[in-house]
């Protein structure tokens, strides 16, 4: 077995430092976000069948509500530009910038080489969660989805009710075409509702059951156009399996609320990232 080095202690007791430090970013109003959502009216809903998956458009400057509706239910969440799907949702640098697990005030990112807000947390009934005593979360940014590659790689077994699936199905819907032109759109998702974290002896990603109950809901600014589509996950709560047709499943709603006219005066669209893509050519 391989000793320790001499000095394993000191090279252990480097002091962490914060990667993308976020002070220069532009604050979010959220004062001024809460006060347009308390008028806003809903101009729509839909509903998101157990073990299935529903698309649903919010337009710039309107609110968009995750809500759990008859149990704990976790959801797997995509959004797109509604005009460009190239523009999607980037987990990996939003993760960086907030996070493992994103609350109220936090923001979802797009990928490169866009790099701007999508979407802002106003309200989210789960808040007081924090992190556990097993380092566990709410809403996390860290897993990617239940997916049948994985499934059959683990099990050998073929299983579609997966959340990679069910949303591959709902965009193909959507967009008018076969489900492996739609695949390449689907990406890691915000898990709404869902409780992770890592184990402290090994490092593994895990699940507990979800502390969500019926009426708890998060509750986005739509920072842009958005095409979004939500997976009501086959693990339920997530408390037993990760994919399963044995675990209780619930349905989960979107809401789209409509600000009043005039109630978010000042706000603007952001803009792409000013990168100049020269990349030093």
């Amino acid at each position: 077995m391989k000793m320790d080095p001499d000095d394993a202690a000191t090279r252990r007791a480097a002091r962490p430092v914060i990667c993308y430090p976020t002070v220069t970013l532009p604050p979010v109003p959220l004062e001024a976000y809460r006060t347009a959502l308390a008028d806003a009216e809903i101009a729509g809903r839909v509903r998101i069948a157990p073990r299935e998956a529903e698309t649903f458009r919010v337009p710039a400057g309107a609110f968009f509500r995750v809500r759990s509706v008859e149990g704990p239910q976790v959801g797997d969440l995509n959004l797109w530009a509604a005009d460009d799907l190239s523009e999607r949702f980037y987990s990996g640098k939003t993760r960086a910038l907030h996070g493992t697990h994103v609350s109220t005030g936090a923001r979802l990112w797009s990928c490169f080489p866009h790099l701007r807000p999508m979407a802002t947390i106003v309200e989210d009934d789960l808040d007081w969660y924090g992190i556990d005593s097993d380092g566990g979360s709410v809403h996390d940014v860290i897993g990617t989805r239940c997916d049948p590659y994985t499934a059959h790689l683990l099990s050998g077994r073929q299983y579609h009710a997966c959340c990679h699936s069910n949303l591959t199905r709902a965009l193909a819907a959507h967009l008018g075409c076969a489900a492996t032109e739609a695949e390449p759109h689907v990406h890691d998702v915000l898990n709404v509702f869902m409780c992770t974290g890592f184990t402290r002896d090994t490092g593994q990603y895990f699940m507990k059951a979800s502390p969500v109950r019926p009426g708890d809901a998060i509750t986005f600014l739509a920072e842009i156009d958005l095409l979004g589509a939500l997976s009501a996950c086959p693990g339920g709560d997530c408390g037993s399996e990760h994919s399963s047709d044995a675990a209780p499943c619930h349905p989960l709603e979107v809401e789209i609320l409509r600000p009043a006219p005039g109630s978010l005066a000042g706000w603007a669209e952001p803009s792409r990232n000013g990168y100049d893509r020269g990349h030093g050519a």
